[in-house]
C-alpha cells in the first residue's frame, strides 16, 4: 500500500542486506547510520528534515544490530526497493556501493527479497535441473574438466577434448586464460574443439558439451557468443569479475543465444577473501552469481591449491541452493587442484548436487586422458 504521505509513489516493498561490521558499539552505530546514506543520497542528512519523504523512504534504515562476536556485529539494513532502479548494477551499487571503498564492512547476505524486486530478474535460464538434462544424468554429481594448457594449439587443445568426451566427461570449458591469443584463435579454437566433442558423442552416445571462454572485449562479446552457438558449443564461460556481473546476465537473458553459462571466480577471489571487508562467499558464488544467470558458480575448493576453508565452501554450495523465489538454484562447481583420489571425500561432503572440476590431474598417470576420465567417471558414480 501507498503511504498517503509518500510524495514520491513508492511501493513501500523493501528488501535487507545483512551487513556484517568490525568496531565497538558506538562506532558500529555510526558505520550503520553511515551505510544509510552512503548507498542511498550520498548526501548530508542534516540538510533533510524529518518529515521529508527522502529521509522516510529513500535512505536506509536500521532494522538491527546484534553482537556476533568480540567486536563484530551484524547490521540489517532495510532498502526501499526502488533505489536498485531494478537492474543488476544499481543494485550492486546500493548494496556495496561506496562503502565499499571503506574498511571493516562485509556483506554477509541479501536478505527479504520482495518478488516486487526479484520478479525484475530472470536468473539462471537453465539452473541445475536444466544442466542435468542437457547431459542426462537426473541424479549424479556433474563432471566438468579444462582444456589446458595456455600455448597448446587450437588443433592440440580439439584433441584433447575429443579424448575428454570419450572419456565420458559431461561439460568440457576452456581453460579462463584461453581467449584469442595467436598460438590458438577463439574462433579457430571454438570450431574445432565443438566439432571435435560432437565427434565424439557420435560414437559414444554421450551427451558431453563443449564450452567455450567468453572474455572477448565489449566490441566483439556478442558476436563471439553467437559465433559459439553457431559452432554448437554447449555452453559459455564467463568471468563476471572480467565481462561485468550484467553483461553475464544480458547473456543469461538472450532468448535468441539460450545458451547455458558457467560463472568463473577470476579477479572477484578478492571480493571475498577478507573476512573483515568485501563480500562473503555466500553472498557473492551464491545469491550474486544466481542473480547475475550463471547456471554452475565455479570456485576453489578446500583443500586445493588456494585459501578456502571448508565452512567458506559449504557457504557457497548453501548460496547456490538457498530459495530465491522463481529464482534457480545451480550447481556449485569445486574445482582448484582437484585430485581423483579425492571424489569420495568431497562428495561426502558437497553432496551429488554438485558438478566436479577435475582439470591438470587427469593428465596425470600412464593411461592417457581417455582412461583417466573413465576413472574419473566411475569414481563418482561409485560415490
Amino acid at each position: 500500500m501507498i503511504d498517503p504521505v509518500n510524495k514520491l509513489n513508492l511501493s513501500g516493498d523493501r528488501f535487507d542486506v545483512v551487513y556484517h561490521v568490525k568496531g565497538g558499539r558506538v562506532e558500529v552505530d555510526l558505520i550503520a547510520q553511515d551505510i544509510c546514506i552512503e548507498q542511498t543520497i550520498e548526501f548530508p542528512a542534516d540538510l533533510i528534515s524529518a518529515d521529508d519523504d527522502i529521509r522516510n523512504h529513500i535512505i536506509g534504515q536500521v532494522k538491527d544490530i546484534k553482537q556476533l562476536a568480540s567486536e563484530v556485529w551484524e547490521v540489517t539494513i532495510s532498502f526501499a526497493i526502488e533505489v536498485t532502479g531494478f537492474t543488476l548494477p544499481q543494485l550492486i551499487n546500493v548494496i556495496f556501493g561506496n562503502i565499499s571503498i571503506k574498511p571493516n564492512i562485509r556483506i554477509a547476505k541479501l536478505d527479504n527479497l520482495p518478488q516486487s524486486l526479484l520478479g525484475h530478474f530472470r536468473g539462471p535460464r537453465f539452473g541445475s535441473a536444466g544442466l542435468r538434462k542437457m547431459v542426462d544424468q537426473p541424479t549424479r554429481a556433474l563432471l566438468c574438466t579444462a582444456l589446458k594448457p595456455m600455448g597448446l594449439s587450437s588443433k592440440g587443445l580439439a584433441q584433447q577434448a575429443y579424448e575428454f568426451a570419450k572419456g565420458g566427461m559431461d561439460f568440457i570449458k576452456d581453460d579462463h586464460g584461453l581467449a584469442n591469443q595467436p598460438f590458438s584463435p577463439f574462433r579457430e579454437r571454438v570450431e574445432l574443439c565443438a566439432q571435435a566433442v560432437e565427434r565424439a558423442n557420435q560414437e559414444t552416445g554421450y551427451k558431453c558439451r563443449y564450452v567455450p571462454s567468453l572474455s572477448s572485449p565489449f566490441e566483439t562479446l556478442m558476436d563471439d557468443a553467437y559465433f559459439a552457438k553457431e559452432c554448437n558449443s554447449g555452453g559459455l564461460l564467463v568471468a563476471p569479475g572480467l565481462v561485468g556481473f550484467d553483461t553475464m546476465r544480458a547473456l543469461a537473458d538472450d532468448d535468441d543465444l539460450g545458451l547455458p553459462i558457467l560463472g568463473h571466480p577470476s579477479f572477484i577471489g578478492s571480493y571475498a577473501i577478507s573476512p573483515n571487508d568485501g563480500l562473503s562467499f555466500y553472498a557473492l558464488f551464491g545469491q550474486l552469481m544466481r542473480l547475475a544467470g550463471a547456471d554452475a558458480s565455479i570456485f576453489p575448493s578446500y583443500g586445493g591449491r588456494f585459501s578456502f576453508s571448508k565452512d567458506e565452501c559449504m557457504s557457497i554450495a548453501d548460496g547456490t541452493q538457498a530459495d530465491m523465489s522463481h529464482i534457480k538454484t545451480i550447481l556449485p562447481t569445486p574445482g582448484g587442484g582437484m585430485t581423483l583420489d579425492r571424489v569420495t571425500e568431497l562428495h561426502d561432503f558437497y553432496g551429488s548436487e554438485m558438478m566436479f572440476l577435475i582439470g591438470g590431474a587427469l593428465h596425470r598417470g600412464d593411461h592417457g586422458l581417455i582412461e583417466s576420465c573413465n576413472g574419473f567417471r566411475e569414481a563418482v558414480e561409485n560415490a
